[in-house]
């Protein structure tokens, strides 16, 4: 065997260790979340029921939404990815129902405990009506984006008989939507969901 031959057979040896460890490494990394949906999906005990509507992960991931901050910022909901996201999406005239999801969102984040930090909460407000500078500080800590109705509704799927405003939704830290909570939601009964999933996941 020539050198340059076994050289090249080196390269390639370390080339495919070089995949396994990289392989490896994304394994080890996913195992989490994956322990996560399989508690949800596939080990399923008689005594458990979810509150929430399960959404398969892998067909509703965030798509490009034409989003941008209230001051017309470039912003994007894929920026949190990372954390567990509430989203809630609505007018910015925000009557009362829409201030009963951020209610909502704000108390089960903080029944969350020291796992409240991995929960961020997002308005996705659907036209260009401006929000009330009040509003903005009640809900301290709501992180408000504008974006494109049409793609929203594209996006997230409804109840029969409810839209996209009716419900407060579930993201994963790896950006796919997961979970829909029912209109005018029990709020314990959502505490209990979420609390499982952060407990079945270190990711977020």
């Amino acid at each position: 065997m020539t050198k340059p031959e076994a050289g090249n057979k080196t390269d390639e040896a370390r080339r495919r260790a070089g995949r396994w460890k990289m392989l490896a490494v994304v394994a080890v990394c996913a195992a989490p979340l994956i322990a996560s949906y399989l508690t949800y999906y596939v080990i399923k005990p008689q005594s458990r029921t979810n509150y929430g509507a399960l959404i398969d992960p892998r067909q509703y991931p965030i798509p490009p939404l034409g989003s941008s901050a209230l001051d017309g910022a470039p912003a994007k909901l894929e920026d949190y990815k990372g954390k567990w996201i509430m989203l809630q999406v609505d007018r910015g005239d925000c009557g009362e129902d829409c201030r009963k999801k951020l209610f909502t969102m704000r108390q089960l984040r903080l029944m969350q405990g020291k796992e409240m930090e991995r929960v961020e909460r997002v308005w996705l407000v659907t036209d260009k009506a401006p929000v009330e500078t009040m509003l903005l500080r009640e809900y301290d800590g709501t992180d408000i984006l504008r974006a494109d109705a049409t793609r929203l509704k594209a996006w997230l799927p409804v109840d029969a008989g409810t839209s996209v405003e009716d419900h407060i939704y579930l993201i994963d830290p790896l950006g796919n939507l997961m979970m829909r909570f029912p209109k005018d939601p029990d709020p314990n009964k959502m505490k209990k969901d979420i609390a499982k999933l952060l407990r079945a996941s270190s990711i977020g």
